[in-house]
């Protein structure tokens, strides 16, 4: 059953919607010059709208209500056959190729995806310390979700609303409305939730509800001029070449390609050279095709560039290119046509719920046994466990919603009472939290952690990042100066602990894996004289040191791991078990030259070394356990390390006695 039910066949519509597919695959597999390729999504949606929007207000005007059990069964018959197929296939490949916890993250998403929740799972899944998108094999379903959500939103709002045309197409407005203000309004501060939830991208599909409401009503013919529809093509052009990716989408900039594509709908049946073109066979064959087409690109993508690591050429990129066009073309011919055409409905329904099941479990599956550890060597799981032994309970940790702390991240460890002991940094200490809290229990210290990535723990610094937002800079900022109003009120604490990743900040930059991000420095308070960012640097600790010593007996200070550049747990995995990683270059991803090391810290450390001579601070020496005398990733046959800089969790709770001294305040002999 055609998608467009009882409206009449419009090719040019397949014809646009060949442009939403194409501007999201070229985007994906990296054509230049459209990087604005991604809004192809905001371009489906207007669609589904105006399609949508149109059988059901048919329905709703006949009879004042829709069959919302026959409503379901078209969107199962014309949607599940194609996805479940795409989601086995892709299961099985996740399972040969995946590493454990990406495979454990596979199966969350297996099961969101079945429930139309992926948006949801991507959207609380996003953060400093989520996996790749290389990884996410069924990242794409995150827009099927959200169409998903509309198709159980609009029939239910329908059917409810019982007043006059008038009266509910008001309620559609505000809730147009409504949604697009909060889209505008939030994206700045919340980029990643209207980016990837139902309210804040309902107004784009009810612009194509609203069009086609406003067609039924007044009995449009779809032919204005052809200037509607130039404008409408210029807006979509412009939408995917001058659209960036990054925090201000959607949020206003969504706008252009919604009304693009509201104009050429609005202009569709005008017989003018633009819907000539899309109405003609190619392109509405590839809007056909465009369901299947989505669905299969990006896991075609996303697996083939896990196990090649990068394509050598743009030839090899085509070919994987062809290959999801051949999958997509053979699903559509072999699964979508047939079963929409001949299948009964009884036998369609049986099978979805069936593939509900299987699918459902398969994901649970993979999730509970934590990805199926056991299929990989015992040289892979040192670095398997490490990818994935990061510190993840945040049982005792919040967001502060009251007192001097509010609004900062902050988690509890030890026994409950008032804290003795401030473990103040940045992704450091939240590396480092299951270690301290570990250390916390074994010596009954209540403590505090306050931490926020990416943020020096120094007062009279902001900080521009290569890796954050404006916003988020200037929430780093906010954040240090609230707690430098915050320890005055930290009456019982006696001891403070920084942890910080010192070189980043004194040199500016990362190094080897992450040698791409930087962070500039400049004083909060306007200087006499132009200071580089090491004096910069070094200016913040003898502030900070000054005002924490008037609050606090003792102050402790982390010294950085030592930076291993070639190493990250996962890619490391993945080489040994996809590449076979010979000897030598897995010693060399696994270790650093002593000698490049003290150049790296050698700016860092020196104002550290002036107030442990001036007894000032305490130095909590992370070196000796890592560095014997060379320093590795790999101890006892586990790896300290998560990535270039960070501890995983087994590094953590291997060098926690060295906090024993801050928690207890007895100093080791």
């Amino acid at each position: 059953m055609n998608q467009t039910h009882a409206m009449t066949y419009r090719p040019e519509i397949d014809g646009l919607r060949a442009i939403a597919v194409l501007s999201v695959v070229l985007y994906h597999f990296g054509l230049p010059g459209l990087g604005g390729g991604f809004v192809g999504v905001d371009i489906f949606f207007v669609i589904s709208g105006f399609l949508i929007g149109g059988i059901l207000w048919d329905e709703w005007t006949r009879s004042r209500r829709i069959d919302i059990l026959e409503f379901f069964k078209r969107r199962v018959r014309r949607l599940a056959p194609a996805f479940f197929a795409m989601t086995t296939v892709t299961a099985v490949f996740a399972y040969l190729i995946l590493l454990p916890f990406e495979f454990r993250e596979f199966g969350k998403s297996l099961v969101a995806a079945t429930l139309w929740l992926s948006n949801v799972q991507f959207f609380r899944e996003a953060g400093y310390f989520d996996i790749g998108a290389d990884s996410k094999l069924l990242l794409h379903t995150w827009s099927l979700s959200v169409e998903e959500q509309f198709y159980v939103a609009l029939p239910l709002t329908l059917l409810f609303l019982r007043g006059s045309k008038r009266s509910v197409i008001g309620v559609l407005l505000a809730a147009w409305a409504l949604s697009l203000v909060a889209c505008i309004a939030l994206t700045p501060q919340a980029p990643t939730a209207t980016f990837f939830l139902f309210p804040f991208r309902a107004w784009e599909l009810l612009s194509g509800v609203l069009l086609a409401i406003w067609g039924k009503e007044q009995q449009a013919t779809w032919r204005i001029g052809a200037w509607v529809s130039w404008a409408g093509l210029f807006l979509l052009a412009a939408a995917l070449t001058l659209i960036e990716p990054g925090t201000q989408f959607p949020g206003w900039q969504a706008v252009v390609p919604v009304a693009g594509t509201v104009l050429l709908l609005l202009n569709g049946r005008h017989s003018n050279l633009i819907n000539v073109a899309l109405a003609s066979k190619v392109p509405a064959f590839i809007g056909l095709v465009s369901y299947s087409l989505y669905l299969w690109h990006w896991p075609v993508l996303t697996l083939s560039t896990y196990w090649r690591g990068t394509y050598a050429n743009g030839y090899e990129a085509a070919g994987w290119l062809l290959l999801a066009v051949a999958l997509a073309v053979a699903a559509w011919a072999g699964i979508e046509r047939p079963v929409r055409r001949s299948a009964s409905t009884k036998a369609v329904v049986t099978s979805f719920f069936l593939l509900v099941l299987v699918s459902v479990g398969a994901g649970l599956w993979a999730y509970l046994t934590q990805g199926a550890l056991g299929r990989f060597s015992p040289a892979a799981r040192i670095h398997v466990e490490a990818s994935e032994s990061f510190y993840s309970d945040w049982s005792r940790c919040a967001i502060a919603d009251s007192g001097s702390l509010r609004g900062l991240n902050v988690c509890t460890v030890g026994p409950d009472g008032d804290p003795e002991v401030l473990f103040w940094g940045d992704s450091h200490l939240r590396a480092m939290m299951g270690g301290i809290g570990a250390a916390a229990a074994e010596t009954k210290t209540p403590g505090l952690i306050v931490w926020h990535a990416g943020c020096p723990p120094l007062f009279g610094l902001a900080k521009k990042e290569s890796a954050a937002t404006p916003a988020q800079d200037q929430k780093c900022l906010a954040d240090t100066e609230q707690m430098r109003t915050a320890i005055a009120d930290m009456k019982g604490v006696r001891r403070v602990v920084l942890v910080g990743r010192w070189s980043y900040y004194a040199q500016g930059a990362g190094t080897g894996a992450d040698e791409h991000n930087r962070i500039e420095l400049s004083p909060v308070k306007q200087a006499t004289a132009a200071q580089s960012q090491a004096q910069l640097y070094a200016s913040a600790w003898s502030v900070t040191s000054a005002e924490l010593r008037q609050h606090f007996d003792e102050v402790f200070v982390v010294r950085q791991v030592p930076e291993m550049p070639g190493y990250s747990a996962r890619q490391v995995a993945r080489d040994i078990v996809h590449r076979g990683l010979d000897a030598q270059a897995l010693s060399k991803a696994t270790s650093v030259e002593n000698d490049a090391l003290l150049r790296r810290v050698e700016q860092a450390e020196a104002p550290l070394k002036g107030l442990v001579q001036r007894s000032e601070i305490t130095i909590i020496d992370t070196w000796p356990s890592i560095c014997t005398p060379q320093c590795q990733v790999v101890h006892n046959d586990k790896s300290y390390y998560f990535d270039n800089n960070h501890l995983s969790n087994g590094g953590a709770m291997a060098l926690r006695e060295l906090l024993r001294p801050a928690l207890t305040g007895r100093r080791t002999p």
